[in-house]
């Protein structure tokens, strides 16, 4: 059981139950934060997930190690035995992290429409905006400077950290956590050409966001054309990124920062996206399929599997000669297939 005061505390014995793990070493040291192998200490637990690290763990002074089986023998402080040590260590950081203090109510300079719904067990933080007939749910948090618009939903349990924007009629579902600077809901980039002059295309749908879902910092999702934008349940978006009208992304992807979706794409379930990838529109990604890092993706994806593109960084005299062999790359093809052609008639 945790103990009294701020900072909450474990035993080893606890954590494992907790954990399912197995216990090697003095289960009834206490155990209050999480650190890194080379800065832990008396009280904090580290995990060990990559051999790289392996000479940190031969050093280091936590009272006790997450790690799987293979690195048992070479702890020298108690562990915590488990399949997956990046996982336990997760799991271990939400159970030792100080939860916020809890508040319900509005803020005295927060605006509230008065045919808004904001449950009474929620907060609506300094200065916030919630307007007509939108919907706050039980234990939700809207902190400052966010903007609930006309008709937007939001379920229970869910965090809008601080100046997050849900146009009108968007739709949250619960626990979903939405880090500073997120936008939900803009008018997607619709426009018809009338004789090279742009025609604004109105922006019809919404955007529908599953349960359990994390969006960072300063992404934008754009509402649907038509159709809706969608997220399925526990999707995580890092940082800084765009995804366009009509996207619909599967249950439990992972998308890092900088990615670019096109409208209209579609992704399936379990995908994981590396940083800075952009991916066209109009798309179909199958499940299970892994981009790495600054992949451009042109097509359709139909197997899963590990995907790659783009040239990794290089001295710059030997892009500059790589560059110009790839602009001849068309005329040495058309000299082999004519020298394949000769050898055919010999």
């Amino acid at each position: 059981m945790p103990s009294e005061g701020r900072r909450l505390s474990y035993s080893l014995r606890d954590i494992a139950e907790k954990l399912g793990a197995q216990v090697h070493g003095d289960g009834n040291c206490r155990i209050d934060r999480v650190a890194t192998l080379s800065e832990a200490g008396t009280g904090a637990i580290s995990f060990l997930a990559n051999r790289r690290y392996r000479p940190q763990l031969l050093a280091t002074r936590a009272s006790a190690v997450i790690l799987d089986r293979e690195f048992l023998s070479a702890c020298p402080v108690s562990a915590l035995v488990v399949a997956n040590p990046y996982l336990g260590y997760a799991r271990v950081a939400a159970l030792l992290a100080s939860p916020e203090p809890t508040q319900a109510g509005v803020h005295p300079t927060a605006c509230v429409s008065g045919s808004a719904e904001v449950d009474a067990s929620a907060w609506v933080g300094p200065k916030a905006v919630v307007e007509d007939d939108a919907v706050v749910g039980a234990r939700t948090r809207v902190g400052p400077g966010c903007i609930v618009a006309r008709g937007a939903r939001v379920g229970e349990d869910c965090t809008l950290t601080a100046n997050v924007t849900l146009c009108h009629d968007v739709r949250i579902g619960n626990r979903v956590l939405l880090h500073p600077g997120v936008v939900i809901g803009g008018d997607g980039f619709g426009i018809a050409n009338d004789d090279g002059v742009w025609v604004k295309v109105p922006q019809l749908g919404t955007v529908v966001i599953g349960d359990d879902v994390e969006i960072g910092a300063n992404t934008t999702i754009d509402r649907g054309a038509l159709a809706d934008t969608v997220l399925e349940e526990g999707v995580k978006l890092d940082n800084l990124i765009q995804i366009g009208h009509n996207v619909r992304i599967g249950a439990h992807t992972a998308i890092a920062a900088g990615v670019a979706i096109g409208g209209s794409a579609s992704i399936g379930k379990r995908c994981t996206i590396g940083g800075a990838a952009a991916i066209a529109g109009h798309l179909e990604i199958a499940d299970d399929v892994h981009l790495t890092a600054t992949s451009a993706v042109p097509n359709s994806i139909s197997q899963p599997g590990i995907y790659s593109s783009g040239m990794p960084v290089q001295e710059n005299r030997a892009w500059r000669r790589n560059v110009a062999r790839l602009r001849q790359l068309d005329e040495m093809a058309k000299r082999i297939k004519e020298l394949e052609k000769r050898l055919d008639e010999d």
